[in-house]
């Protein structure tokens, strides 16, 4: 903790870098993604300060729109679509996530029961995956994927997308090799960016 600390005690020491945040944010992503300390959307994209808005949950999981019953992360992606007005939304799996993981082993959650219930709005993984990979890249681009279908459900992003003013984007990121891939439609595939 202390280097955190450290960091965190001349970090506000230039104040001419941060002027400008404090007259608002037009951040032009929303980037979806696992809360696992091991993907740092910044540190991927080479973002800075009000470029991405960041929505963080365990397993990336977008969970389904329902009307009268808000969430946080329903709450965020209205915000980001219909305030803000972000062009592109980016939904980041990684490799070696134990959200996906324990999903595809069958993992008894009984201990964690929040971490139970909040994976149940988890897409099923498919039956090919191997339980065996420790990345289950398979299983979480499959999970990028439905979580991309999810987002299309939520009224706001329905209407961006069909003013063409708005695009989603499936990424899957190696915590390995720091590889970054991207679903292309034509292929199907996830393919290097």
């Amino acid at each position: 903790m202390q280097p955190l600390i450290d960091n965190a005690r001349t970090f506000g020491q230039r104040p001419e870098e941060f002027a400008r945040l404090a007259e608002g944010q037009s951040p032009g992503v929303l980037f979806i993604t696992c809360s696992d300390s091991r993907v740092v959307p910044a540190l991927i994209t080479g973002a800075r300060p009000g470029e991405l808005f960041e929505l963080r949950t365990a397993g990336n999981i977008v969970p389904p729109y329902a009307p009268g019953r808000p969430t946080a992360e329903a709450a965020t992606v209205e915000y980001a679509v219909g305030v803000l007005g972000v062009a592109d939304i980016v939904v980041c799996g990684h490799s070696h996530c134990g959200a996906v993981g324990a999903l595809v082993r069958g993992d008894d959650l009984d201990a964690v029961p929040a971490v139970r219930d909040w994976l149940a709005h988890a897409a099923d993984e498919p039956a090919s995956a191997d339980a065996a990979d420790p990345a289950c890249a398979d299983a979480v681009q499959h999970h990028v994927l439905a979580q991309l279908l999810r987002l299309r459900s939520y009224p706001c992003v329905e209407r961006r997308l069909a003013s063409g003013r708005l695009r989603l984007r499936g990424w899957y990121y190696e915590v390995h090799t720091g590889a970054v891939r991207e679903h292309r439609a034509d292929t199907d595939a996830f393919e290097a960016l």
